[in-house]
């Protein structure tokens, strides 16, 4: 008798489609000054649709919930999203421009970006469709370049149907108690950590982090990521090495990874180690969407689920 494979994760990514504008600079401008630049590219990206594409990418059944623009750029952003696999269907077109991301990438691979919302400041609600869809989720991704009250009516469905929550706070703000409140999994980098714990140590961030949420990662770019969990010991997973090409979709790689992961059952230090791998692949190249590894490629590297 063979065995049945499981069926792939099943996850809603509740968060904004932007087009990346993206400009190579051996250094970053400073104020009223002009650089020349290398080179310059269109990509995908948005912080919702590039936890959408990594998380399809590392073998989850993804919808992706939120808004392009009726602009020439709103057809390619969801082209881009099927490409990958992400299911659009509930991606809304608004009336306008599609979001936008300007960003600024020096020769060490760091990174500076300016956000225009465009068509993802128009969603302020969900559908009935959107709950569904959510409801029908093994977790939900959010994140912070919606409107809040999207991200709050986002969390209170899946806390109605059972559904995980993992919020990464970015661009970092004051959240309201009642958004953390309905938060199973927070996913901050150390300085969104710092700008909400008031702690600059990220031990000591995550501890204040967990006066509100049950679990926490903490990223910390080269050096690897920081579980914490109320009534367990944190548990750190380092990074691997690689030359840093384009950091601007690690963090979005690596929780997209992370919670394909999770809702496997794999092992969080093994999910950890998965989701650094992905991430690492990630900074290896250039764009945000465009830079994220597939299954096959992080599970070479790793050797495998569960060996990573």
């Amino acid at each position: 008798m063979t065995r049945s494979t499981p069926a792939p994760p099943r996850i809603a990514v509740l968060g904004s489609t932007n087009m990346d504008l993206v400009a190579y600079v051996p250094r970053a401008p400073r104020l009223g000054e002009t650089v020349t630049g290398r080179a310059f590219r269109t990509v995908p990206g948005g912080k919702g649709a590039n936890q959408a594409v990594a998380a399809a990418r590392a073998g989850a059944r993804v919808s992706m919930l939120g808004a392009v623009g009726s602009d020439d750029l709103g057809p390619r952003l969801r082209a881009a999203l099927a490409e990958s696999g992400v299911d659009t269907t509930l991606l809304r077109t608004a009336d306008g421009p599609s979001g936008t991301a300007h960003i600024v990438v020096d020769d060490d691979g760091g990174n500076a970006i300016v956000v225009v919302p465009g068509a993802n400041a128009s969603v302020t609600g969900l559908t009935p469709e959107d709950e569904a869809r959510i409801a029908a989720a093994d977790a939900l991704l959010l994140q912070l370049e919606l409107p809040l009250d999207a991200v709050i009516a986002g969390a209170r469905a899946a806390r109605r149907h059972g559904v995980r929550t993992v919020l990464t706070p970015a661009p970092a703000r004051p959240l309201p108690r009642e958004l953390l409140a309905l938060v199973d999994l927070l996913v901050p980098n150390e300085h969104e950590a710092n700008a909400l714990s008031g702690a600059a140590d990220p031990r000591a961030a995550a501890d204040g982090l967990l006066r509100d949420v049950p679990e926490v990662v903490v990223t910390l770019g080269a050096a690897g990521s920081l579980y914490a969990a109320r009534g367990a010991r944190p548990v750190t997973v380092p990074s691997r090495p690689v030359r840093a090409v384009d950091t601007t979709a690690a963090g979005d790689t690596f929780t997209g990874a992370l919670a394909v992961a999770l809702a496997e059952g794999r092992p969080v230090p093994d999910a950890l180690a998965w989701a650094s791998a992905a991430a690492a692949l990630s900074v290896g190249r250039a764009g945000a969407s465009s830079s994220m590894p597939y299954r096959e490629e992080i599970d070479a590297l790793t050797g495998g689920p569960g060996t990573a």
